[in-house]
């Protein structure tokens, strides 16, 4: 099973920018995005119908802000969201189920200056904690992916001692992805490359920042123990573009 993880930073305009030809060549069996700032009602129809794929959507209630989707060419047994009304009415989680196989697609507040809603993600990232812990307990192999928006170790951005009070690299934000990987989910990235450093996935439109590579990893999939085994690779399509973020690729063992 190959799934693929992208904030496209607005569905609409990464169509413009070629979005779903890259998804037609990539041949994955699920796609997840994330800020697809978009109610499903307004979008057109190819965004909805796109052959062979089911597709789902969480929206925010505000308009052009927010928002994940699913295209998958499995038809899950069911759809959820974090079933939490402050973080639903932003659209930032999509719980699939398949089997014993639970995908979910989560796009983390940002923490923004100041720590103005550090808060408001750290309920968030609590939450999500929970809800994986509880499906662990009940025998389900779990992969988490999206924006986290954390770079959680020095390695993980290009100028981290600059960035310590920065939304994304506060220690509060650090601690608990640090704290969550010590818990036994996997970052599967690091599984395969533990020491690859200038290794992003989002890099800022100022500066020049992408075509210098001064980014941040701040995109992930995390998987519980039962699945980690089952992980056959995890890549950065940093060639990709389309977004201020790029793609992440992970491919899991024929049984799933």
């Amino acid at each position: 099973m190959k799934i693929v993880s992208w904030n496209v930073n607005g569905i609409r305009s990464a169509d413009e920018k070629g979005l779903f030809e890259f998804m037609a060549s990539a041949g994955a069996d699920c796609y997840c995005l994330q800020e697809t700032k978009a109610q499903e009602n307004c979008l057109k129809k190819h965004f909805k119908e796109f052959e062979p794929y089911h597709v789902c959507f969480a929206d925010a209630k505000r308009k052009g802000y927010s928002g994940v989707a699913v295209y998958t060419k499995r038809t899950p047994d069911r759809i959820e969201t974090l079933g939490i009304e402050e973080f639903d009415d932003e659209g930032r989680t999509l719980v699939l189920y398949f089997g014993k196989l639970v995908l979910i697609n989560a796009y983390f507040p940002n923490s923004q200056e100041g720590g103005k809603r550090l808060d408001y993600k750290l309920r968030f990232c609590a939450a999500m904690q929970e809800r994986l812990d509880r499906l662990s307990a009940e025998g389900y192999e779990t992969v988490l992916c999206g924006d986290y928006n954390i770079a959680p170790f020095p390695i993980d951005l290009k100028n981290p001692k600059s960035n310590e009070a920065n939304p994304g690299y506060l220690p509060e934000e650090r601690e608990w992805m640090k704290q969550f990987l010590e818990s036994g989910y996997t970052d599967c990235y690091r599984k395969f490359y533990p020491d690859r450093a200038d290794a992003y996935t989002w890099w800022s439109y100022r500066f020049q920042a992408r075509a210098r590579n001064i980014g941040w990893r701040i995109d992930f999939f995390c998987v519980n123990p039962p699945l980690a085994a089952k992980v056959t690779s995890c890549d950065i399509l940093s060639a990709v573009t389309g977004s201020d973020h790029c793609p992440i690729q992970l491919e899991l063992g024929a049984d799933n």
